[in-house]
């Protein structure tokens, strides 16, 4: 619709919705924009509290007019109306849509009494009072009609100086009727917008009955009492034995979760003992290996020991030019100590020998080579 495409942000994003594996799915997403502080203080007034307006009579604008843009003092008066029970972002990006279909738009927004929707769309979670309220806090909304008819008629449309309808295309069938906007079309003054998916007041509902214990329970622990509930006296007892039961298996898997932790914290600390023992052992084995290996330190030390000793042992061998025997100077006689006393003996006769008692004199070669 050209309509639609007048605002950048209309349709810039989606609803995220569920899938069917349950999964989300997320649509584009705008750029980021400056902050600003745009935004009305006060809600939106009732029509019924608005002063009458002038007695000129009101000319409706056509299409054309309407996207051209209207001067400031006439705005093109758009209506939306619906039941807007539990006030969501589906509705309020409906209503966005209707603010945004022409430059210059007065939104005004229809909500149905109790008696009405009862009648014909059946219970609601809010009173109209909530609904009327959660309207007219939207920010798109310039005026809040209370208590609107479930079909438009002439009157209701001249009253209120209604130039355009808006809702979502799709046929609406209630009152007897296939699609209570077909003279609204056919009128010409139908403007469509799009409904969101995958949120809606249905939905909402829905998953509320789905989870209808796990709300109850909830309630019931923020202080709600079982009649404020309508929950039995049998059905209170077993939900609070369900929350006991509840909170032993968040204790034992918050056990499990820490004990899983810690177990692999221990493997964590393990596994680095065992790689520095590997580095140590590895530092260990080489540095032994580098000492008492097949050519290590220790070898060439034993083979240097064993030189130095092989040659302080061994004699060292006499010089060619040393002089010989005959040539050596006569050696030093020394006599031994117990022999200084006796007087020198005269010369024995040849045929007596040593053992008669005379000294014995000791003749030592002291040579050069020790």
């Amino acid at each position: 619709m050209e309509a639609h495409s007048s605002s950048p942000l209309l349709l810039s994003r989606k609803r995220r919705r569920e899938g069917s594996n349950g999964e989300t799915e997320e649509g584009e997403r705008p750029g980021k924009v400056p902050r600003c502080t745009v935004g009305l203080k006060h809600p939106a007034p009732f029509a019924d509290e608005l002063e009458p307006a002038d007695d000129k009579p009101y000319l409706r604008v056509s299409m054309d007019e309407a996207k051209r843009g209207t001067p400031p003092d006439r705005p093109v008066r758009v209506y939306a109306d619906g039941i807007f029970d539990v006030f969501h972002s589906g509705h309020a990006r409906a209503l966005m849509q209707a603010k945004g279909l022409f430059p210059n738009t007065h939104l005004i927004v229809g909500v149905c009494s109790d008696d009405l929707t009862h009648k014909y769309k059946g219970f609601t979670v809010m009173n109209e009072d909530e609904r009327y309220d959660a309207v007219s806090h939207c920010r798109y909304v310039d005026e809040v009609v209370r208590n609107a008819p479930w079909t438009l008629t002439p009157e209701f449309l001249a009253k209120h100086r209604i130039d355009f309808v808006a809702h979502d295309d799709i046929p609406y069938s209630s009152a007897g009727s296939d699609d209570v906007y077909k003279h609204i079309k056919e009128a010409g003054m139908f403007a469509p917008t799009q409904r969101t998916e995958g949120i809606s007041t249905s939905d909402i509902i829905t998953r509320i009955v789905r989870d209808y214990d796990v709300y109850v329970r909830r309630n019931l622990q923020r202080g709600y009492t079982a009649k404020e509930l309508n929950v039995s006296f049998i059905n209170e007892k077993k939900y609070h034995l369900q929350e006991r039961v509840d909170k032993v298996k968040r204790k034992v898997r918050d056990v499990e979760e820490k004990s899983k932790e810690f177990v692999q914290k221990v493997e964590e600390k393990s596994i680095d003992l065992i790689q520095k023992w590997e580095e140590k052992s590895r530092e260990f084995i080489g540095n032994f290996l580098q000492m008492f290996g097949p050519e290590g330190a220790l070898k060439h030390m034993l083979k240097e020991g064993k030189g130095r000793m092989l040659q302080a042992i061994s004699p060292r061998q006499s010089p060619n030019s040393s002089p010989t025997r005959e040539e050596r100077s006569p050696s030093p006689t020394f006599r031994l100590p117990f022999f200084t006393k006796t007087s020198p003996p005269p010369s024995p006769p040849p045929h007596h020998s040593a053992a008669r008692g005379y000294p014995i004199t000791f003749h030592v070669l002291v040579t050069s080579d020790f």
